[in-house]
């Protein structure tokens, strides 16, 4: 194999596919990033058996073949090499050679038949949405998952559930919930599918957002498939029954505030300044008529403030995890919110009128002593 490509297009590309390359496996080809010249075009390849990820770079093929290449070395080359042409030769033996100016580097690579293939996707149920709103969509739900160490799978991924022309990602990680909702240009199949958050973080690195070009996203029993620009991202699905979210969500309120968000937000970064990193101090929020009283104590001080509000309904003491409210308000966008209470001890609800976005809270016990 003989290929010829610009340096930046080839760091690009495999900047691309070292997302699905494992840190740790037994497996050493799966450490390995696959370059495939052997069909008219230069595709690099990642895969560590749950997500894989394909692009194709710029470039000119003079000799067609196949190679496996250590991920990490490889990118490590690449990167230090000038800002010019590179050439990459390989010869029988799987020996790679990297040239770019007056740089020569020769490192042993792998059989590329030996490489796992990305599993086969079916294209027939499928939906596209714009690059944009899927990462918007990933920002504004994937704080809310659980981490990978949880010992319940499902919360370590979102549903995505299509229905007619809808599409709801929902996360929860049994403290809270993340909801949004956006409008497809079409109309689709139900789909009703869980991905793992590893998935939708590494997608939303890649994507940008700065054009309204489309995504693809096919739907297998077992698999999901995201196409955009040259890439295409393959990922397992995460089996099994996701929670009956409907059956908690409720739209009874004792209490509904209108607030500005920023001012909100500030407040509580303000306060959590006192609480060390691993306390579990909450924040403690006295409504009344026209005032949001934000109480926090710590073993470094106390620090309290005043909000002014728009309020309906009964007064109310309440306390929650500062950071839980802080992850909900940095990704919203409007600028005056709706929260809306039942008692101390019921979860509150951040959402608009339109409820293309729902966030659930749950409260944290706080005692008198607390609350003074």
């Amino acid at each position: 194999m003989k290929i010829i490509c610009n340096k930046s297009d080839l760091l690009s590309g495999i900047t691309i596919v070292q997302k699905a390359v494992p840190a740790k496996t037994t497996m050493t080809i799966l450490q390995c990033i696959l370059i495939d010249a052997t069909a008219g075009e230069i595709k690099l390849t990642g895969n560590d058996m749950e997500l894989g990820i394909e692009t194709v770079i710029k470039g000119e093929i003079e000799h067609r073949g196949i190679i496996a290449i250590d991920a990490k070395i490889f990118s490590d080359i690449i990167r230090k090499l000038p800002d010019n042409e590179v050439t990459i030769e390989t010869d029988e033996n799987y020996v790679a050679r990297i040239t770019c100016e007056k740089a020569n580097f020769t490192i042993a690579g792998k059989s590329g038949e030996d490489f796992s293939c990305l599993p086969y996707v079916d294209k027939d149920r499928y939906i596209e949405l714009s690059k944009f709103s899927l990462k918007e969509l990933i920002r504004q739900t994937i704080f809310s998952i659980a981490d990978s160490e949880s010992t319940n799978r499902i919360m370590t991924g979102e549903l995505f559930e299509v229905k007619d022309n809808n599409l709801r990602v929902v996360t929860l990680d049994g403290h809270r919930i993340s909801i949004r909702t956006i409008e497809l240009k079409e109309s689709y199949e139900p789909i009703k599918v869980i991905v793992p958050g590893k998935t939708l973080n590494e997608i939303s690195k890649i994507l940008s957002a700065e054009t309204d070009e489309n995504v693809s996203i096919f739907f297998t029993d077992n698999h999901i498939l995201f196409e955009f620009d040259q890439t295409m991202v393959v990922s397992r699905l995460i089996e099994g029954e996701y929670f009956r979210i409907d059956q908690m969500l409720s739209s009874d309120y004792e209490t509904k505030l209108s607030i500005n968000k920023k001012e909100f937000l500030d407040c509580i970064d303000r306060a959590t300044l006192l609480v060390r990193e691993g306390d579990k101090k909450p924040i403690i929020i006295h409504i009344t008529d026209g005032s949001m009283e934000l109480k926090i104590d710590s073993a470094m001080g106390s620090m309290n403030e005043d909000i002014d509000i728009e309020k309906e309904g009964k007064d109310i003491l309440i306390g929650f995890n500062p950071k839980f409210l802080i992850d909900a308000l940095k990704v919203i966008d409007d600028e005056t919110i709706d929260i809306y209470l039942v008692n101390p001890k019921a979860p509150c609800f951040i959402r608009d009128e339109e409820e293309t976005y729902t966030y659930l809270i749950l409260p944290v016990n706080i005692n008198q002593n607390q609350a003074r």
